[in-house]
């Protein structure tokens, strides 16, 4: 695997600090999000000469513009709603391939999964299609993350459930319907969030169509419900068996460490201890 930062819990941070922090651990990849948080340096009406701009600092920094983001979700109950989020996850797809970006990370969304049925289902499958058309004919490969629906009680308390894309028999189906080379990225902690004791198990079920992979864990909290993000190693993840299954994985490996208040701090935590497992 290909190590390098994602981009969530940076989502405060400005780019070139993102770049440098990357720089500094090591790392040859950094996730650039594009028009997904409000602090993202690329918007999704940005022009040549941002983009540009923002390749130069990628290059100055010797750090490998390979993978992007996005947000989206092709699951509420509005149809046009989602039609209108793959139209914008188009117009991100247009934006890395001008950047010769060659992964850009989308959701299939996060409702829960029972509500995601009839039209909606086939909404969601319609939005999909319709953006692995077109990054098809950009040459840039999706990859939907395993991230179930959240409920946010704080910023550091979360409690997740199954999507379309976590729950067993919705993501086979899922996986049955849309086209093959619309990749997957693989979120063990997404996974175990929503209950996935052994989520090196689902690796092993999705690994032909997998093509991305973001590391982070979550953390309970006693005598609660919720969870808290947490740096790789500091959640109930079994990051060895995990590892194990991920040893011919070659692709691209991304920590997510997603509180902002000390990202830089979480993401070094996180390569200290996949340092560990070697």
């Amino acid at each position: 695997m290909i190590l390098g930062n994602a981009a969530w819990g940076f989502r405060e941070t400005p780019l070139e600090k993102q770049l440098e922090i990357t720089e500094a651990m090591g790392l040859s990849l950094l996730e650039l999000s594009i028009g997904n948080s409000p602090a993202d340096a690329l918007r999704l009406d940005a022009t040549d000469k941002d983009m540009q701009k923002v390749k130069e600092m990628f290059k100055q920094r010797g750090v490998d513009l390979l993978c992007g983001s996005t947000g989206n979700d092709f699951t509420g109950e509005d149809a046009e709603s989602c039609r209108e989020s793959a139209n914008s996850v188009c117009m991100a797809i247009d934006m890395a391939a001008k950047m010769g970006i060659k992964y850009l990370r989308i959701f299939a969304g996060f409702s829960p999964v029972a509500e995601v049925v009839g039209p909606r289902w086939d909404t969601m499958i319609e939005c999909i299609d319709i953006v692995a058309k077109h990054a098809r004919e950009k040459g840039v490969a999706l990859a939907i993350e395993t991230h179930g629906g959240v409920e946010k009680k704080s910023e550091t308390e979360c409690r997740h459930f199954h999507s379309t894309s976590t729950e067993p028999k919705a993501l086979e189906k899922l996986l049955a319907e849309i086209p093959e080379d619309v990749g997957i990225n693989f979120d063990p902690a997404n996974l175990n969030a929503v209950g996935y004791e052994k989520p090196e198990e689902v690796f092993e079920k999705i690994s032909g169509r997998v093509n991305y992979i973001h590391l982070k864990d979550f953390a309970p909290i006693e005598g609660s419900e919720y969870l808290t993000p947490a740096a790789c190693g500091e959640g109930p993840v079994d990051w060895r068996a995990l590892m194990d299954s991920l040893k011919n994985y070659e692709g691209p490996a991304l920590i997510e460490y997603e509180n902002t208040f000390d990202a830089e701090d979480g993401f070094k935590r996180s390569l200290t201890f996949l340092k560990s497992l070697a």
